[in-house]
């Protein structure tokens, strides 16, 4: 085990030897990489896609039984209002319908279609190419000329319309400002707090230029991005500042400076390390989903999370080098106001008097707010939910004024051998359908009365391929976007027990072979399964019912799984970063409960300062205009929350308190049976 150690550590040390005496070296190429892949991004241009199918459900043979029809090219909706009347504004509709069919890439365009009253009415667009495929600048043009119906009031609606309305907040830049704010508290210097966020830019800077590239060759989604920077960032500036507050602790016991970046890479780093696996680990695990719209994504955000550990173990300690000696400086000059862990080792003792207290206290909350998450429901979003005053949402409520709130989300019935006017007319006798259009071909349009994102929806989807359609002579298929996002939710529930299994078990692994035990893994993954349950509660009380003035509706079907993903994996950083230090006190001590003490009085402040940052980029996000990525903030803060206040103040103290000793049992068999690795020198 030591020759392995000196090994391991060694070669870290040797590589922060190496960044230092190279300083210049290292950061140049860091520069270069990030100039290279963002300036090759930018002529190259993105081609993210959305891939939502999923080959063997109900829903996708639909699709692809009318991939070949005439409208298998994406479409778009002119919207159309007057209130005297759509009829007295006959011809500046009828001049700007004729310039949108001889527009680039239109391949049809239908006559427009008057709501009961007259006074709303919509046409439709077919274009010769999907949304992804269409250029840019001819969808604006068409969006630009459909516009220019004279007094008529137009909205638009449709994929390629909301490819060019997309809009990113502000949540990048107002985390990174947050976490730089909390960075400048902690260390009490501006050069100090800027490294770890310079780290990070660096980090997924590179990262996202290289995926925009690749995106030409593999299918990414269009929300791939925004979530890369959003995980990226978090780890990035949390990863780089746990190294630098172990540099700064080892300035304080007296090494020099190329010694204490050393020792900082030899201990923190390996830490980094161990947690940034344990979070690829958990985003690989999606691909046992076999969801393929999740692939690309779980590929992107773990290669962002792999230069981020790239970055903190080679970047970082070239900066601690160039900077030193002005580092040095404020470190030491503000050490003489710090209380050095006293107030963690209050909170330390007080946990282990009384350890029960706090541990029903923190299960409590963690299952409380899990509770919610039982009936939380899965869903795709549309425009519905797009922000207010958006072409998208005000097309929409327009629909739904003119032709009823189920018309933006037509049920697609598809049969081979069936009869479509027995169809139709059983259709049109079903509860929860407001009309059926003629057949066209082998295929009936029917609208539901309830809108795509009523839960009436999916149960009349549900009671259609139960009870209605059974009933008829012939075969029949259910598509649309609401038999879609059903199909998808079974899908995941199906698979979840796999995923769950892989994610758990690989990461409990590494935590047994660490650490040399089994009830710290074992804990680890109940705590981390509690906080995870705890932050869909929360994303189920404020997107799915409505609180704090959030529209209700369903969560965005792929968001619990990468959430899992992502916060399993968030989470066992934290568990590595404090148990480590208990375990590196154990071995030097034998003294369990001093161990408790030191190791959290060593991690506590830096662990808060670490969630606190990634409570403020996740919580970012909230400001950013599209809903699925205001899920993604919500629930990723909340878990982090959750878990650096919650469970590794109290929760984990309380339970290695109960524990004593037995915490770092290990059966003989098996620990002759597991390789060593150690995360101490």
């Amino acid at each position: 085990m030591d020759t392995i150690t000196r090994t391991t550590g060694g070669s870290l040390a040797r590589l922060a030897g190496w960044a230092q005496r190279r300083r210049w070296l290292a950061v140049a190429l860091w520069a270069l990489v990030l100039i290279g892949v963002t300036v090759t991004s930018q002529l190259a241009g993105s081609a993210f896609h959305d891939d939502n199918s999923l080959p063997g459900t109900e829903s996708q043979q639909v699709v692809d039984l009318l991939e070949n029809s005439p409208q298998s090219g994406a479409s778009a909706q002119i919207v159309l209002k007057a209130d005297g009347g759509l009829a007295a504004n006959r011809a500046p509709i009828d001049a700007m319908l004729d310039d949108v069919r001889s527009l680039p890439h239109v391949r049809s365009v239908t006559e427009t279609t008057l709501s009961a009253d007259g006074r709303i009415g919509y046409a439709t667009v077919t274009f010769d190419a999907a949304s992804t495929d269409l250029p840019y600048d001819d969808i604006v043009k068409f969006a630009d000329t459909a516009k220019r119906a004279g007094p008529v009031e137009v909205a638009l609606a449709g994929d390629p319309i909301e490819r060019i309305s997309e809009s990113g907040g502000p949540a990048e830049g107002a985390g990174l400002l947050a976490a730089l704010v909390i960075l400048v508290f902690l260390f009490r210097s501006l050069l100090a707090a800027g490294l770890p966020v310079l780290t990070a830019v660096f980090a997924v800077g590179s990262t996202l230029g290289v995926i925009t590239v690749v995106s030409h060759f593999v299918d990414i989604a269009s929300y791939t991005a925004p979530l890369m920077m959003l995980v990226g960032f978090g780890v990035g500036v949390d990863y780089a500042l746990l190294i630098f507050s172990r540099y700064r602790t080892e300035i304080l016991a007296g090494h020099d400076r190329d010694a204490a970046a050393r020792r900082a890479l030899d201990t923190a780093g390996r830490s980094v390390l161990f947690a940034g696996t344990t979070v690829i680990i958990a985003l690989l695990g999606l691909l046992a989903l076999g969801l393929g719209g999740l692939r690309g994504v779980a590929l992107s955000v773990a290669l962002t999370v792999l230069m981020t550990m790239l970055a903190s173990v080679t970047l970082l300690p070239a900066l601690l080098s160039l900077f030193g000696k002005r580092l040095e400086r404020g470190i030491r000059r503000h050490a003489l106001r710090r209380d050095h862990g006293k107030a963690w080792r209050r909170l330390a003792d007080g946990v282990q008097r009384r350890p029960l207290a706090p541990l029903a206290i923190g299960l409590i909350v963690l299952i409380g707010l899990s509770i919610p998450a039982a009936g939380m429901r899965l869903g795709f979003a549309d425009a519905s939910t797009d922000p207010a005053g958006s072409t998208t949402r005000q097309a929409y409520d327009l629909l739904a004024e003119g032709f009823g709130p189920g018309f933006t989300g037509p049920l697609a019935i598809v049969t081979e051998d069936g009869d479509t006017d027995a169809l139709q007319r059983k259709l049109a006798a079903t509860p929860g359908i407001a009309h059926v259009l003629p057949p066209m071909g082998r295929t009936v349009l029917a609208f539901p009365t309830t809108s795509p994102q009523d839960e009436a929806t999916a149960e009349l989807v549900t009671r259609l391929r139960t009870d209605v359609l059974p009933a008829l002579p012939g075969h029949y298929l259910v598509g649309g976007s609401v038999a879609a996002a059903t199909d998808f939710a079974g899908a995941v529930a199906d698979r979840l027990p796999l995923f769950v299994l892989v994610v758990v078990g690989l990461s409990a692994l590494l935590l047994m072979v660490v650490f040399r035990s089994i009830l710290i893994p074992l804990k680890a993954a109940l705590l981390n399964l509690l906080s995870i349950g705890a932050s869909l509660g929360v994303m189920t009380l404020v997107f799915g019912d409505g609180w704090f003035g959030a529209q209700p509706g369903p969560i965005e079907a792929f968001v619990p799984v990468m959430i899992f993903a992502i916060v399993f994996g968030l989470s066992m950083d934290y568990e590595v970063f404090l148990v480590s230090r208990m375990h590196e006190e154990w071995r030097r001590t034998g003294d369990a409960r001093l161990a408790v003490r030191e190791g959290l009085a060593s991690t506590g402040a830096v662990i808060t300062a670490a969630g606190a940052i990634m409570v403020l980029v996740f919580g970012a996000f909230l400001l950013d205009p599209s809903r699925m990525l205001a899920q993604f903030g919500l629930g990723l803060a909340v878990a982090v929350l959750l878990d650096a206040l919650v469970i590794r103040c109290l929760v984990v103290p309380a339970i290695m308190r109960l524990l004593g000793a037995k915490a770092w049992w290990l059966p003989r068999w098996l620990d002759r049976r597991l390789p060593h690795l150690a995360l101490e020198p």
